[in-house]
């Protein structure tokens, strides 16, 4: 049975991902989560903004059937470079030409953020943004960091939250967190519009 809210309601992280779990940890409120089950393929043509807002929604909405008296956390990322969308590299090599290709360069990263209220059907959707410029990077660097930690289940081939720090020349974006995923400071506000208070 999921934890309850002072107010009631239950709160659901529509996402499997241990990284976003983490995060929302730390705002201290009972969650449960639920993978959610979306379709997560691009449509022709679709921005990046739109298919991260688009996907952070689809996953809340994925959950909100099964789960009455809920407020449902959706969330998605994806990294763009040259206009074209970085996902997540799935193996080595494909992980090694994303950081070749980002090394001494710029990446905008895009997390959708959503809030619906299985209930009431009311949603709060957003799309925030965060630049990582990278270091110049030897293939030696690459590999190195590949073997260490792996990301290969990360959009943009790192762990901001491990060694792929080590990556970085410069951050830029109002919320550090968005970059591992789930925009906390963003959520919080959205959860104080539906009555939630965090402090």
């Amino acid at each position: 049975m999921t934890p309850i809210l002072p107010d009631g309601r239950r709160l659901i992280l529509a996402s499997t991902s241990p990284f976003r779990r983490e995060l929302l940890e730390r705002l201290g409120l009972p969650f449960a989560t639920r993978a959610p089950d979306a379709d997560e393929t691009p449509l022709p043509h679709e921005t990046a903004e739109a298919l991260v807002a688009r996907l952070a929604e689809a996953k809340a909405r994925a959950v909100a059937p099964h789960e009455p008296g809920t407020l449902i956390i959706g969330s998605d990322q994806v990294a763009v470079l040259d206009g074209d969308i970085l996902g997540k590299p799935g193996d080595h090599e494909r992980a090694k030409r994303q950081l070749q290709r980002a090394s001494g360069r710029t990446v905008r990263f895009l997390t959708g953020l959503c809030l619906l209220d299985s209930d009431s059907g009311r949603l709060q959707v957003d799309t925030i943004p965060f630049h990582v410029t990278f270091r110049s990077l030897s293939t030696r660097q690459i590999e190195r960091y590949l073997h260490r930690e792996q990301p290969y289940q990360c959009a943009g081939s790192f762990k901001s939250e491990g060694l792929g720090i080590a990556l970085f020349a410069n951050m830029q974006g109002n919320d550090p967190n968005s970059l591992i995923g789930l925009p906390l400071i963003r959520l919080v506000h959205m959860l104080e519009a539906e009555g939630v208070g965090v402090l």
